[in-house]
């Protein structure tokens, strides 16, 4: 499966299963609906779909499915990375973060935590 081709409410929907492991559909759809509204049937449209792209299975518990994740949340994020950073970065790492840097609100903190981040990887790198 591309797991970039996730829409953003499947997205969250991915979100929900990979920080609970197993949820059922009423769920997923009062986890979302914390955070914005969402339709129980909408989200019950979705599951199908990302059951069709495998993303997701379920197993029956009376009339009741729960919903599992069959990929993992790490290799989506290490793929929708690389498709990103391939498509519209053209492999530039610099760009990206460059692009980052220049377009969000960084904080001071992430600040530091960048650099921590940069200097461990350039002792690993010899540099």
């Amino acid at each position: 499966m591309n797991t970039t081709q996730l829409g953003r409410v499947q997205l969250l929907i991915m979100q929900v299963l990979w920080e609970n492991e197993r949820a059922t559909a009423r769920e997923i759809t009062d986890r979302i609906n914390q955070s914005e509204p969402i339709a129980h049937s909408t989200v019950q449209t979705l599951l199908r779909g990302l059951e069709d792209k495998q993303a997701v299975d379920h197993e029956t518990e009376g009339r009741t499915f729960t919903f599992f994740p069959l990929i993992c949340e790490a290799d989506f994020k290490q793929s929708a990375t690389q498709d990103l950073l391939t498509r519209v970065f053209r492999g530039s790492v610099e760009g990206l973060v460059a692009h980052l840097l220049q377009s969000e609100d960084v904080s001071a903190d992430e600040l530091a935590d960048l650099r921590k981040l940069i200097n461990r990887q350039a002792k690993k790198k010899g540099s």
